[in-house]
């Protein structure tokens, strides 16, 4: 029993969100490549001509340089047994990301000291406030020109809503960047150019008041360091735990992942600071990984296709508690019978590793044989109980989607339906028709062409896309409304789901307001039931 606790205590379970370009993907190969899991950036080791980050496995990733899917990477460092989830940087995923988030303990906010919190990543960025997880800042590029500090932690205040306290404080940027000041030993942290993609060197200290420090800096960035000191002791937050654990308050970092400078003190400060797994709320109360042996955990996240020689479906679960074994049989809630968790894996991109044995905190891929969905949970234990929900957010934009070649009908079903079971794109049907008109439903455009790109390469169906004009979309909540004598709008559409459940879409927002003053007693949710 010892040995499984101190297992669990190991695990500390993170996400990384970032906006694109940010540099979040180079922290994450820096951070594999400190845990020894690859021995040159850019690469898997031992796969020495691998071009692409490791992190990113999609073909349209690879073209556009953008993640659009949430890879799973694990290492240990120091004693820790590190469970990574990379998220997609592109606010078109933010649906992606609160599913991600929903699996982790903590996040790490990568952020380009150039531009500070950028318009578009706001939503991105907000997903993670609304978790109340807590939320570490590592402000990247460094190395390059980067805007005034005391400026980019007012953004983030402002911009979040959240508190922020640096650990650890820039002296310069760009070609002046010297390294960073450590507020707790009071020691300069020097900076010297490393070769790309191989780890640091020995990082040179020397107490702000030593000779030693007034060598490196030149006496006008020294000054400015003092004064700057100075102010920060007089003006920012008070490093306190408590908030850090409830989401209130970002322990700040400075650094640059592409030269490797203060990645690892930021690694090392982030899991003294972080907690191992933490409890988890089902219908049956909180499960706490630290005193319930039995296995449990929950789905949060389906992808098809991972392997194409094998047209596989992999369903990734978060364990929130016990011992998990390889082809161990467990009760899965939501389809009401035991099943077999056959080829368990976890993953480095898209290179896999069968899993033996995984504990609380761990994140592990298993076969679906297309009976798992998204927030299903499963258990050994004798009491059986789900895990919360995850939400189902409303799509914005909507197109009404045809194969171009009506020979494909099969393959473009069941691509389209499988896309869908990974919660990328929701499908409806017109309201009195079968599955002829299939209306496509997604919370940023991007997802039109990830699908266009998927549908095409994984299963060979060309479509064509015809974008519809509606903006908001209703569940219809009471099921017992006459659907054909139902009072709408202009512009309102009919439609169910593919659970039969009736929807409407509208262009404009007060038609809404209208079609529910015209059909009293209507009630109408913006939230779907999974």
């Amino acid at each position: 029993m010892d040995d499984f606790i101190s297992e669990i205590k190991k695990r500390r379970t993170f996400a990384i969100i970032s906006h694109p370009d940010a540099g979040k993907t180079t922290l994450t190969e820096k951070f594999l490549l400190y845990g020894g899991a690859i021995n040159q950036a850019g690469s898997v080791k031992g796969k020495a001509t691998a071009k692409h980050a490791v992190s990113d496995w999609m073909e349209i990733e690879k073209e556009r340089g953008i993640s659009v899917t949430s890879s799973v990477l694990q290492f240990n460092y120091g004693g820790y047994c590190i469970n990574i989830l990379d998220t997609p940087g592109h606010q078109d995923f933010s649906e992606d990301t609160y599913r991600t988030l929903m699996a982790a303990d903590s996040a790490v906010m990568v952020i380009d000291g150039s531009k500070g919190v950028e318009a578009q990543t706001r939503k991105l960025f907000k997903v993670c406030v609304m978790r109340h997880i807590p939320i570490f800042t590592f402000i990247n590029k460094m190395d390059r020109e980067a805007m005034d500090t005391f400026e980019l932690l007012d953004d983030i205040e402002k911009e979040l809503g959240i508190a922020t306290c640096p650990i650890n404080w820039p002296i310069g940027s760009g070609k002046a960047f010297r390294g960073v000041y450590d507020r707790n030993t009071r020691e300069l942290e020097i900076f010297s150019g490393t070769k790309k993609g191989t780890a640091v060197g020995e990082v040179q200290k020397a107490p702000i008041d030593s000779e030693r420090a007034r060598e490196i800096v030149t006496e006008e960035q020294y000054e400015h360091l003092e004064e700057e000191i100075e102010l920060l002791d007089g003006a920012s937050a008070e490093f306190d735990q408590e908030l850090v654990d409830k989401g209130e308050l970002s322990p700040v970092f400075f650094g640059s992942a592409l030269t490797n400078f203060g990645v690892e003190t930021f690694l090392r400060h982030f899991l003294q600071m972080t907690a191992p797994p933490l409890p988890r709320m089902s219908d049956k109360g909180e499960i706490d990984p630290m005193a319930e042996k039995e296995f449990s955990a929950f789905v949060f996240k389906i992808q098809a296709n991972m392997n194409k020689a094998h047209r596989d479906r992999i369903a990734f679960m978060r364990i929130c508690s016990g011992e998990f074994d390889a082809g161990m049989d467990v009760f899965h809630i939501q389809g009401g019978k035991k099943v077999r968790l056959s080829q368990p894996q976890q993953l480095m991109a898209s290179e896999r590793k069968m899993v033996e044995k995984a504990y609380g905190g761990d994140i592990i891929g298993v076969f679906d044989p297309g009976i798992f969905s998204i927030g299903d949970t499963l258990t050994n234990s004798s009491e059986r109980f789900a895990y919360e929900g995850i939400p189902t957010f409303a799509p914005e934009h909507f197109a009404r989607v045809r194969q171009v070649d009506t020979m494909k009908r099969k393959q473009f079903i069941k691509g389209i339906n499988q896309i869908a079971q990974e919660g990328a794109i929701q499908i409806f049907q017109e309201f009195n028709t079968g599955m002829e008109e299939i209306i496509v439903g997604v919370v940023g455009v991007l997802q039109f062409d990830v699908l266009k790109y998927r549908l095409k390469n994984e299963y060979n169906v060309e479509i064509h896309m015809e974008n519809l004009p509606y903006e908001h979309i209703r569940w219809i909540e009471n099921e017992e409304i006459d659907m054909d004598k139902l009072t709408g709008t202009s512009d309102m559409k009919k439609i169910k789901d593919l659970k039969d459940r009736p929807l409407l879409l509208f262009v404009h927002s007060w038609s809404i307001r209208m079609v529910l003053d015209r059909n009293p007693g209507l009630l109408l949710s913006e939230f779907g039931r999974s």
